[in-house]
């Protein structure tokens, strides 16, 4: 296998518009420069255009996507237990996803979650599905693994909150339906052996991992994303014209990105099994 040369973090968003605001990518190559942001007022549309043209182009790049690529499966032995159109594994999800939302604009799922059966496993705004379980929801098995590392996951069948992950989880899907002939996405496709690959990737995890207490995972100042970058041995960045969430988390995520691949144990988690890989799929980081 060929190593990665190029390392994308893209901090992604769920919101029902044509560009939204919580939409960065960052790009770094092998060597220690520092990421740099894209700049562009991006839409899901563009960043599938994007990753299209790494596909054609062959560039040998590891993405991270800030989203989750699934839904829980294992504990109930199906995404959405009663729902005779509960797909059998995840990319059969994506394309049902796409599917019912073929007529939201800008790559959104709003016809997926009101649709009368898939409504009632979520947790939305003022409706809150008769399956969706007492308490934070269902979780997959490396949402689990993300806890045991003292993160603070939410389950993807919640879509209420600032913090919630379910519509990006969702518009994400979209694009990975549509990328699907071209970029494969560990675990639920095999590591290519030329071209790029995409992975899940927790933000937060990157934060942590480069030192940032619990309780505390933004970076909102220069020095601050320097000193991170720097435990990923990684040069200052360029500085920014403004410091919010989503562009130093993408910035943060692709040095980690970096330094992550040449690391064994996360291509390989121990309780990442066959089912899982083709069904709940995996969060690369989480050992």
């Amino acid at each position: 296998m060929q190593p990665f040369t190029t390392f994308i973090a893209i901090d992604w968003s769920g919101q029902a518009v044509e560009r939204p605001k919580g939409l960065a990518v960052a790009c770094c190559t092998a060597g220690t420069a520092a990421p740099e942001l894209i700049h562009r007022r991006w839409s899901r549309v563009d960043i599938l255009d994007y990753l299209g043209d790494l596909a054609t182009t062959g560039t040998r790049a590891l993405i991270g996507l800030d989203l989750s690529p699934a839904f829980p499966f294992h504990d109930e032995g199906a995404y959405f237990p009663g729902w005779e159109q509960s797909p059998p594994d995840a990319k059969s999800l994506w394309a049902l996803v796409d599917q019912l939302s073929a007529d939201d604009p800008h790559l959104a799922a709003t016809g997926f979650v009101s649709h009368p059966h898939a409504r009632r496993h979520f947790r939305q705004q003022r409706d809150c599905g008769d399956l969706f379980p007492p308490g934070r929801g269902r979780f997959r098995i490396c949402e689990h693994g993300q806890e045991a590392m003292r993160l603070s996951p939410y389950s993807c069948f919640n879509l209420v909150g600032a913090s919630q992950v379910g519509k990006s989880s969702l518009t994400g899907m979209r694009v990975l339906h549509r990328l699907r002939a071209r970029i494969g996405m560990w675990p639920f496709d095999p590591i290519p052996e030329t071209g790029p690959l995409l992975v899940e990737i927790y933000t937060s995890l990157a934060a942590r991992l480069a030192g940032m207490r619990k309780g505390i995972s933004k970076i909102r100042d220069a020095q601050t994303l320097d000193t991170m970058l720097a435990a990923f041995g990684s040069d200052p960045h360029l500085l920014l014209a403004r410091y919010d969430d989503h562009a130093t988390d993408a910035i943060l995520s692709a040095a980690w990105l970096r330094t992550a691949t040449s690391q064994p144990e996360l291509w390989s988690p121990s309780a990442l099994t066959p089912q899982l890989a083709a069904t709940e799929g995996w969060t690369f980081g989480v050992a």
